[in-house]
Formats: structure tokens, sequence, C-alpha cells
């Protein structure tokens, strides 16, 4: 009995201890179970000088599939998503200069097309030819110009809430960054991040107070970067939307959306639909802004059915 019940309370009294004492330590379990759970692993790679890290998983004699994360994110926020991709797909997810543990050097130029070609740089030097590609919000963005840029070299095109397209309906963020003196997706304070979090899913989880200072270090480190880059795009967005290049995308092309996205409109569905011809779209009822997070096993469920067909 004795025996027993030491197997049952020495774990807790361990969480206990690390939560209250090492909330640093506990955090970076997590993120080591969650990369286990997804059975993939950290890398990296050097690419025109810079070193690139990435999560890599599954076999790679099989096809390869690249998810692009969105602004604010890196590269594990698809292990919540991979663990239902990785034992039919070789995984690969960088973090993409800006953001993640890649270069945070404000100087670099973060428009899309350059984003773009940097992954390009980033598959050549993996040895990477015509993967499967896909991203979510800016990362879909920077998949969508990578298809029209280099058509040649993917086999098929994921967009998950993608930006870059001006829908007929316009979303809240827009609304809210209209008058470019509020940005409402960098941090103002800690206190700030149960807003953050409910303005990008529709039911937030809640995260137990001494562990924010451990998750949202990085981005109230990094905040004025990541503000510079949130107008970089979002003027790129207002002047150069690729709605009129659609028609460029010559890739089978899969379009996933939350109907509850306050960041990027549902309308936006219709002008891809229109503009990428034979492509298809699936909206999902219950999410917002990142389905591979809320709803992971739907979402997988969609993409692999239509990897399958290609």
């Amino acid at each position: 009995m004795k025996i027993l019940l030491v197997l049952i309370f020495a774990p807790l009294i361990t969480l206990a201890l690390l939560y209250f004492l090492f909330p640093e330590q506990l955090v970076l379990s997590m993120r080591w179970l969650m990369r286990k759970r997804a059975r993939v692993v950290r890398k990296t790679v050097t690419v025109d000088g810079r070193i690139w890290p990435y999560l890599e998983g599954g076999d790679p004699s099989k096809p390869t599939l690249v998810m692009i994360h969105g602004f604010g994110a890196d590269k594990d926020h698809w292990t919540f998503y991979a663990p239902r991709l990785t034992k039919d797909y070789h995984l690969i997810a960088p973090d993409l200069p800006g953001f993640g543990e890649n270069d945070r050097d404000g100087e670099l130029p973060f428009d899309v097309t350059s984003q773009a070609a940097r992954l390009k740089g980033f598959l050549e030097a993996l040895g990477i030819e015509r993967p499967h590609l896909g991203g979510n919000s800016m990362g879909g963005w920077i998949a969508l110009r990578f298809a029209i840029d280099y058509p040649d070299r993917l086999r098929t095109l994921t967009l998950m809430n993608n930006a870059g397209i001006m829908g007929a309906d316009e979303s809240e963020l827009q609304k809210l960054a209209a008058g470019r003196d509020y940005n409402p997706l960098v941090l103002a304070s800690l206190e700030d991040a149960d807003r953050l979090i409910s303005f990008v899913v529709r039911k937030p989880t809640h995260v137990p107070a001494r562990l924010k200072p451990v998750i949202y270090a990085d981005a109230l480190k990094h905040r004025d970067l990541l503000d510079k880059i949130f107008w970089v795009i979002a003027d790129e967005m207002e002047q150069k939307p690729l709605n009129d290049e659609l028609g460029r995308v010559t890739v089978p092309t899969l379009i996933i959306w939350g109907r509850h996205d306050k960041l990027i409109d549902v309308s936006c569905v219709a002008v891809l639909e229109a503009g990428i011809a034979g492509s298809t779209s699936h909206i999902f009822d219950h999410v917002a802004h990142v389905p591979m997070i809320e709803d992971p096993k739907a979402t997988a469920d969609v993409q692999r059915e239509f990897l399958a067909r290609h």
C-alpha cells in the first residue's frame, strides 16, 4: 500500500514543486513531452549564414510536408498537430527569421516576398524538392506567395486562415488596426495575454498564473520587433493583396478556415475558391484562427484526405 501511495503521489508532488519553484523547467518539460508525443525532434541548418531551427519528424522516405507558422508563433505551434501527420509524412516545421529561435535581426526585410525567398533557401539547404507546403495565417500568406513565385517547387498547397487576401467583409483585426495606433496582436503586458488568446481562439484554455511569465516571456522580450513586423505586413496587406495573382497558383490547393476568425474574415474563402482553379475548401463552424491547435484531429483529417489524393 505504501509503495502504491508513493507511485500515485510522487509525480503530483514533483509537478507541484516544479510549478511553484521551477516554472521554467516545467514549461521546458511540457515542450519536450509535446515534441515526443508528436514524434518530432529539434534540428538546425545554416541558410545564407543564418541558423534556422526546425522540427522534423516522420520517415524521410515518405512524402515531405512543410508547415509554416503564423505571426507571433513558432515551430512548436505545430506539435499539437504533428502526431496525426508524422506516421505517414516526413514533417518539417521551421522557425522563420524574426520568430522563435531564428535570427531576430530587426534590419532584415520582413515583407512576405522576402520571407518566401528565404523559405526557398531553407528547403534547398535541406535538399527538399517539391514538398507539400502549408501554413497558417502569415505562414499561409508566405506559402501562397511561394506557390505563385516558385510554382514548380511544390506538390500541393494547404492554406489555413491565411493572410494576404482581401475578403468581402472586414475582420475585427482590420477595424482595430485601421488607425495604426493600436496593434491587437502584440502584448502590451503580461496581463494582456488573456485578451490576446481570446482574440485568436474561440474557446481559450486557462493558463496557470505561475506559467504565464515563462510562456509569454519571448513575446514581451521581442515586443518592439513583433510590432515592427506586424506593420510591415499590414501595409503590404493593404497595398499589395494577392487577390489578382491567385490565378497563378497551379498546384492542387486546400483551403481550411475557422468561421469565427476575428483576424482574417471567413469571406476570404470565397475569394480564394474563385481565384485558384480547382481548389477545395473546408470551413469549421466551431473554431477561429488556428484550427490546427483548436481542433487538431478534425483539421488533420481534412488535410490528410486532401494529401492522399495528391
